[in-house]
């Protein structure tokens, strides 16, 4: 199985397991919310301009909160089978989406730890670190270099006076993607460590 097929299976056995009401890292989305975001990315092409451009995202959370009323067995159906057009570029489309979704519900819950390393999830997550983190990080007014523990790196913002994130390539992946629930470390100039931790990443 692809990274992305092993994320939403993973998910939704999570969020069975949870229910329709528990926290997730997405602001003030329930577990409800998050499913009915995942059913209308795949199944109503005619909500995705509302994702990223304001002018449609009223019409985007209209179609959401209408997936919201939904049964939730019906809702976490939707989420665990696909569109079939979606089997072919599932890995490209899906990877970081459900694998950073799956994180979200884990790491809102309290107690939450880093999953047991996985080499092959490692290597998928590294492979699509860098466009992320390049995107997220792109207003940093300091370099910014994402280092995993073996050296190897990624710098995500060419500038002076740089500062250095070191940790697992799924924490480095996750404070990419905007969420600060990751465990890494920083270094380099205090000032430059407090512009880099407050900058916005949304993606």
């Amino acid at each position: 199985m692809s990274l992305a097929r092993d994320e939403r299976k993973a998910l939704v056995e999570l969020m069975t397991e949870l229910g329709p009401d528990a926290p997730t890292l997405c602001g003030t989305w329930r577990t409800l919310d998050l499913a009915a975001h995942l059913a209308i990315r795949e199944r109503r092409p005619d909500t995705a301009p509302g994702i990223v451009l304001p002018v449609f995202a009223k019409w985007t959370e209209k179609v959401q909160e209408d997936y919201t009323h939904k049964a939730w067995s019906e809702l976490l159906d939707l989420v665990r089978t696909p569109p079939f057009w979606i089997q072919p570029i599932d890995e490209l489309m899906n990877t970081g989406e459900y694998f950073v979704h799956h994180e979200d519900v884990r790491r809102a819950q309290a107690g939450w730890e880093p999953r047991p390393y996985d080499a092959r999830r490692e290597a998928t997550l590294w492979k699509l670190l860098p466009f992320t983190a390049r995107m997220t990080y792109k207003s940093s007014p300091v370099g910014v270099t994402l280092v995993r523990p073996d050296g190897e790196h990624v710098v995500a913002k060419q500038s002076a006076n740089g500062v250095v994130i070191t940790g697992e390539v799924a924490e480095l992946v996750m404070l990419a993607f905007g969420r600060d629930e990751a465990r890494v470390e920083y270094s380099g100039d205090a000032d430059a460590v407090q512009r880099v931790r407050s900058l916005n990443r949304s993606v």
